[in-house]
């Protein structure tokens, strides 16, 4: 998960490009709503400070193996160990494991055996589906991106400390949008919360790891998930075999997890370098970007606030927005508005997280607790308020946007941690740690916060290290639905067989090319050429293929707005999408002023780039009224288009640039 940068109206979920569906509160977090309503820090910690013979309510298995007053651990294995299906159990461990005498608390796990109980294991996979917030919902999708690698191998994940089943931190009143609400959750947690970080996460993990009697696993880290592979490569080396790094997020010199602050203006440049009609716009993409902006700050545009504009950027991955952005911005600085305030509308549409959550305090620990910003972590609050502010004024981090464009201020994780005292010095990795040789695969997207330079960088630390760079990609590579099936297989060779790959694995998630143009009226099309076409009727095909690939684009398999549900047409007339027939119709649609499209289109529902897809259509032009039937196919990253179909019931195929 991962947050960013805006004022304090709006503080939004930033990997919005990867949301597909509106979830709850208590389904995100791994906690009831009710549970946060009822519990507080002092119930918690009653209640873990017990001990849990037998079973845990629920039915889950709590562990055989615990440690007494003064430390001593008592080696008995447990009972998860010899389960032959899904184990969900709990383990006590320390609070502070530097203290083994000190409170306990217990972490909860899945255990899934593997499926081919006939022989031994071929190895255990540790996963953590990032955060960081509750692992164990996600053992599902976990699961079923994992496939075929669960026939011969375990799956484990354990519940990091703070947050689900794990001993949960829990603020009743917290609100992340409001400092002093992450002041007052601070104070209310005290020193405790200190220890409810990476570096603590990762050593209950490694007990559940003893107690199951696994003598080595596979680290399969995704996002946040990354951040506990580093801690526990480097921390308890012995006991890894591998390290799968799914958008990885950087830890520097010092051990902490690195947060860059920046706009990402040079992605539009990688959106747009493959396709030859976006490489003719004038100037270079960031640059041109940067005038929209000083415009927009002279001549304001009530459709287009500044914060959205910078969304844009953050939001490539989601392919509409990439195929989109730089025509649109240049067809606003050409007098013609429409494409980017419809884009802008559709990205302000978006679902966005519940910032206000009493297991926020949780993520709040770690990402306080295990990362470095631009302020000293032993400062007062007030200090690094003017620390934060002096990096603001002298750096700019937020070009070509200023805070005054913003709102005044800004409001992100830097300004969540600066009322967060952190107690102790809580690195994930230990400063100077050596990172092991053991086989590690790392896949990095383009339009992921991390750069692939960034990922590649970290992926060198440990020897032998193989890195992937995946085309247009963007945030979460291996789990969800629709998935790249390059991605997949890639992910699930290495994990089947550490040392199956050889070379550099390449995936290519880029099927489609960044447009260059939103014509107004039909002469502005490029002709179509082929056969079975007159003259008048190539630029009458062109621009309502156009129409018809400017409304696919936003049912992209690889990755889409569903929150979409309708939209107005760019100059007029409505999309409606009908994700369960995978159909989206047309009513009285404009993409040009004088072209009127109306009918169906059908994606065949496979969700597979290069798949077919049909249109039928009726189409009002100045020259009348005309039926248009054709298929071509969709998501494909071509600069022309092969079409072939029928016009006023005459057979046609024809090949149709790409605007």
């Amino acid at each position: 998960m991962e947050i960013m940068y805006v004022n304090r109206q709006s503080l939004v979920r930033r990997a919005v490009t990867t949301l597909v569906t509106v979830v709850t509160c208590g389904t995100l977090l791994g906690v009831s709503p009710a549970e946060a309503r009822t519990h507080d820090v002092t119930h918690t910690t009653a209640r873990i400070a017990g001990t849990f013979p037998g079973r845990a309510p629920g039915g889950s298995v709590t562990d055989s193996r615990t440690w007494d007053r003064n430390g001593e651990k008592e080696w008995v294995r447990h009972s998860c160990a010899s389960a032959k299906a899904r184990c969900d159990g709990e383990l006590e461990v320390p609070l502070d494991w530097g203290d083994p005498a000190s409170e306990r608390i217990t972490v909860a796990f899945a255990w899934l055996p593997r499926k081919d109980l006939s022989r031994p294991a071929e190895g255990t996979v540790l996963a953590n589906p990032g955060g960081p917030l509750a692992a164990l919902p996600n053992v599902p999708s976990l699961a079923e991106a994992l496939g075929p690698v669960l026939d011969r191998q375990n799956l484990l994940v354990v519940e990091p400390r703070g947050l689900g089943k794990s001993s949960p931190l829990l603020c009743p009143e917290l609100d992340l949008e409001h400092q002093e609400s992450v002041s007052a959750c601070a104070a209310h947690l005290g020193p405790r919360a200190g220890l409810f970080t990476a570096d603590q996460a990762v050593a209950d993990m490694d007990a559940v790891r003893e107690a199951l009697g696994v003598p080595k696993v596979t680290f399969y880290g995704i996002s946040y998930g990354t951040v506990f592979a580093q801690a526990y490569a480097t921390r308890y080396p012995r006991h890894l075999s591998g390290l799968l790094l799914d958008s990885v997020m950087p830890t520097g010199e010092g051990g902490y997890v690195t947060r860059p602050i920046r706009t990402e203006t040079d992605r539009l440049r990688v959106a747009c370098q493959p396709s030859q009609a976006c490489r003719r716009l004038q100037g270079d993409p960031p640059d041109a970007f940067a005038r929209l902006v000083r415009h927009l700050r002279a001549h304001p545009d009530p459709h287009i606030r500044p914060l959205s504009l910078m969304s844009l950027t953050s939001s490539l991955s989601l392919p509409m927005v990439g195929r989109e952005v730089n025509a649109s911005v240049a067809a606003y600085s050409d007098g013609d508005p429409l494409p980017l305030r419809r884009l802008v509308q559709a990205i302000d549409a978006a679902p966005t997280m519940p910032l206000r959550a009493a297991q926020l305090a949780g993520f709040l620990a770690y990402v306080c607790g295990d990362s470095a910003f631009p302020f000293e972590r032993a400062a007062s609050p007030a200090e690094r308020r003017r620390q934060l502010d002096r990096f603001y004024a002298q750096k700019r981090p937020f070009q070509p946007f200023t805070i005054a464009d913003l709102g005044g201020s800004v409001f992100g994780l830097q300004e969540a941690c600066v009322g967060w005292p952190t107690y102790r010095p809580s690195p994930p990795v230990p400063p100077g740690a050596k990172y092991p040789r053991v086989p590690t695969l790392t896949l990095a997207g383009d339009f992921d916060s991390t750069t692939p330079a960034e990922a590649a960088e970290v992926t060198r630390r440990f020897p032998g290290a193989v890195f992937s760079r995946v085309r247009f990609a963007g945030h979460n590579l291996t789990t969800g639905l629709p998935m790249d099936e390059c991605v997949r297989a890639t992910m699930r060779t290495f994990l089947i067989d550490l040392n199956a790959l050889h070379g550099t694995p390449r995936c290519d998630q880029a099927n489609y090319r960044a447009t260059g143009s939103f014509p107004r009226v039909v002469k502005e099309v490029p002709p179509a050429r082929g056969t079975g076409l007159a003259a008048g009727e190539r630029r009458i095909l062109a621009a309502a293929f156009a129409t018809v690939a400017d409304a696919t684009a936003r049912r992209n398999p690889l990755r889409s707005p569903l929150w979409l549900t309708r939209e107005a047409g760019l100059r007029g007339g409505m999309l409606t999408f009908d994700d369960k027939a995978a159909t989206i119709r047309l009513r009285d649609v404009r993409f040009v002023d004088d072209l009127t499209v109306n009918g169906e289109i059908h994606l065949n529902g496979s969700g597979h780039p290069g798949d077919e897809a049909t249109a039928k259509l009726d189409i009002t032009s100045t020259d009348g009224s005309h039926p248009v039937r054709f298929s071509w196919k969709a998501f494909h990253a071509t600069d022309d288009i092969t079409v072939t179909g029928t016009l006023a019931e005459r057979p046609f195929t024809g090949a149709i640039p790409q605007l």
